[in-house]
């Protein structure tokens, strides 16, 4: 490859700190471990331009991870080659939990296998991220040969993947040497992306993903299509944040533990960002009012004062057409979130990213050039997000307009204090690229603002005009790109209450017409189809309801029956018989995520289907046969399953008759249910699969044993699987010909 004069400032001015993208996407295709740590391989071993020494250091980086890097079904192996040798070192995702009946720690290394390694005290002292969520790590672990002790392995060696240090004197001394527009093109080439295929717009899009890993307390919202690439910043970019993929988001995780008297994970990452937002569930009451107080003022009480800096950022998906949603009397932009995402949640967003103009993940966009290692751009966000603070300096050196009221004013500030922290570490920008920052600030607080407006039915949340005065004095208002010309989202119509009902929020039925296929299109609003704008989209000036007879999709509409409460300005929901059609989805699980019952993963896709193949070398313990039986257990009570074959291993022949006396047992109770059960062992399968005659197919990285077997059989969790935390691992559901 040759270097164009951007990298070769890089390597000029930050010589070690910088790594081929083209490298780690090579080497990314064919492995599961996160960007950073290959970045840091890729540091070790191709840290020059000679292409045999790079050819050498691929080489060397793929054997250190087939030597040191542990799928988990490698576990068994892994854990002889340690008893054999003596020692081993491995590269692996360690976590360290108190036991408090025992008063020690204990640390489990997510790949390896065992949850009970010894561990010194010095390691999770120096590693405070290593008690709540885990850390990428270098371990030597050793084999202990004393019978007498109570754990076979202790960890002898620990080195975080990530800086051992961060000099940001160094840091801002060199950005001096790059213009504005060098350094945004660096941050974009960083995250693996070629800045030269952006528009502007796109380009600051980008960054503005980044901004809650640099400026502290920023409630952060992007929705859109899938495969854009939006968690992939929470997972992959940085050592300093962790990504909760759906499930239960409870107050002892998140904020404060009572029973522990410990702050929950906004007291040990820089952000905590919630995947998949539309599948959250908040079961608790307090919890939604301590995320309020939390997000308005990084502070909650729960017993005891907790002040904490975390960023949140919620991606999630829109499954309609944007054009059809800005258009519509009765949905907003912000109807994929959970019912108790209220109002005062909504409010408390700082911006929101429009996911549907991010294009989808394509190797088109991928950057053969020179970035930062992730790791030290992460560093440098780290340590702004902690000592860095241009909230005042945006403060004296912007005007914005009337329409401005208290929470757009800190939303839009905290917006444009992110892009000069990112984009200015020294200095300061110019009044143009200033305002360029303020007018992508104010249109991202506006599009909140407008889906407020439209489900408010007074007039809090009218004035959304938001604007600034440029520096000749004249006010600029801002609009969103998407809404401009969407007269439901603009001008609104208002629920009135009916003077002659009482005021007890009884819910009033309302006929609402759908076009299936793009989305939601509500009738009757008082506005005719031609009246209303259709956004951007092709069919720009036209109602939607056109648009949808173009394609011919009113041969099919349908009237639902919703209902929605007439005094709250709460949204219609389309009634469950409505049930949306599945869809192949990927989910990644993170360790400690609750929520993820076989039931909740994919309970619908199992609906219809009549045999059912397993293939799952780890059904061979107790606690594994156990969690199997539960499978059985969703598959009796969907009704129409009547055929499950397993296939799976075994260790030993020990090991394999004590399993053969308990599958029988299940395979008497299938059949006297009418479901015919078979099972045989094959020590060479390593594929963990589901497949159902229905069309769809389950494949899960850690087969059905995704569970964290229980601390005891008598704490919550260990009946219901629902509140039983995980492993991580990552679910893929799609569809196949069962043919």
């Amino acid at each position: 490859m040759s270097t164009d004069t951007l990298d070769d400032k890089l390597n000029e001015h930050y010589a070690g700190r910088v790594v081929r993208k083209d490298l780690l996407h090579a080497l990314k295709k064919g492995t599961n471990v996160p960007s950073f740590v290959l970045e840091f391989l890729l540091a070790k071993y191709c840290a020059s331009d000679d292409p045999e020494e790079i050819e050498a250091g691929k080489r060397a980086v793929i054997e250190t991870l087939e030597q040191n890097y542990v799928r988990p079904d490698e576990a068994n192996q892994a854990q002889s080659t340690v008893q054999q040798k003596g020692k081993h070192k491995f590269i692996d995702k360690v976590h360290v939990r108190y036991v408090e009946k025992e008063k020690r720690h204990w640390a489990e290394m997510e790949n390896f296998g065992s949850r009970r390694i010894a561990v010194a005290e010095k390691f999770y002292r120096d590693n405070d991220r290593i008690l709540s969520g885990g850390i990428w790590a270098e371990l030597v672990v050793g084999h202990n040969d004393i019978e007498d002790d109570d754990y076979a392995f202790y960890i002898e060696q620990l080195k975080p993947i990530q800086l051992s240090r961060f000099n940001f004197d160094e840091y801002i001394a060199n950005r001096e040497q790059f213009t504005r527009d060098e350094w945004l093109a660096i941050v974009i080439r960083t995250i693996g992306l070629d800045p030269e295929k952006m528009s502007r717009r796109l380009q600051l899009h980008f960054i503005a993903r980044l901004i809650p890993f640099i400026e502290a307390n920023y409630n952060f919202i992007e929705l859109g299509p899938r495969g854009t690439g939006k968690s992939y910043n929470y997972s992959e970019f940085s050592p300093y944040s962790t990504l909760i993929s759906g499930g239960q988001a409870t107050t002892p995780v998140l904020f404060y533990n009572n029973a522990k008297r410990k702050v929950g994970l906004v007291g040990f990452w820089d952000i905590v960002a919630f995947d998949e937002v539309a599948g959250i569930r908040i079961n608790d009451p307090d919890s939604i009012q301590i995320m309020k107080d939390y997000m308005a003022n990084g502070r909650f009480s729960r017993g005891a004062e907790v002040i904490a800096n975390a960023s949140l950022a919620f991606v999630g998906n829109i499954d309609y057409s944007i054009d059809q949603l800005v258009n519509s009397a009765h949905f907003d932009l912000f109807y994929p979130l959970p019912s108790v995402f209220d109002l005062a949640v909504m409010d408390r967003y700082h911006t929101y990213l429009p996911g549907w103009e991010m294009p989808k993940n394509t190797s088109q966009l991928l950057t053969p050039r020179f970035g930062f290692i992730t790791d030290y751009l992460a560093a440098a966000f780290h340590h702004q997000f902690q000592h860095d603070n241009r909230y005042q300096w945006v403060n004296k050196h912007i005007k914005l307009g009337p329409s401005i009221e208290g929470r757009d004013e800190v939303a839009i500030k905290k917006t444009v204090a992110g892009f000069v922290k990112m984009l200015h570490p020294v200095g300061e920008p110019t009044p143009q690229e200033l305002e360029e920052y303020l007018r992508y600030a104010v249109e991202g607080r506006r599009r909140i603002k407008e889906q407020l407006n439209k489900r408010k039915t007074d007039d809090e949340y009218a004035h959304i005009n938001l604007s600034y005065y440029d520096q000749g004095g004249e006010e600029q208002v801002v609009f969103c790109r998407e809404s401009k010309d969407a007269p439901a989202t603009q001008r609104p119509l208002r629920r009135q209450i009916d003077a002659d009902a009482p005021h007890d929020n009884r819910l009033a039925k309302k006929k609402i017409r759908v076009v299936p296929g793009d989305g939601p299109d509500a009738q009757g609003s008082g506005q005719t189809a031609p009246d209303r704008g259709a956004g951007n989209g092709p069919d720009a000036g036209r109602g939607v309801g056109s648009a949808a007879a173009d394609a011919g999709a009113l041969d099919s509409e349908r009237d639902l029956e919703t209902t929605h409460l007439q005094t709250s300005g709460e949204q219609p929901v389309a009634s469950e018989t409505e049930a949306r059609p599945l869809e192949e989805k990927h989910i990644r699980i993170l360790y400690g995520d609750v929520g993820n019952s076989y039931e909740s993963l994919f309970g619908a896709y199992v609906e219809g289907a009549k045999k059912v193949d397993v293939e799952d070398s780890y059904i061979r313990s107790k606690h594994q046969i156990h969690n199997f039986i539960r499978f059985c257990e969703l598959l009796v009570k969907k009704g129409t399953v009547r055929e499950i074959n397993l296939r799976t291993g075994f260790d030993n022949e020990v090991q394999k008759s004590e399993a053969i006396a308990h599958l029988e047992d299940l395979a008497q109770s299938l059949r006297d249910l009418g479901i015919e059960f078979r099972y045989t062992f094959d020590q060479e399968i390593h594929d963990r699969d589901i497949r159902l005659d229905n069309g769809w197919r389950i494949k899960i990285g850690r087969g059905l044993d995704y569970f964290q077997p229980p601390e005891n059989w008598f704490s919550v969790g260990a009946q219901d699987m629902d509140l039983r935390p995980c492993k991580e691992t990552q679910v893929d559901i799609f569809r196949w010909d069962a043919g």
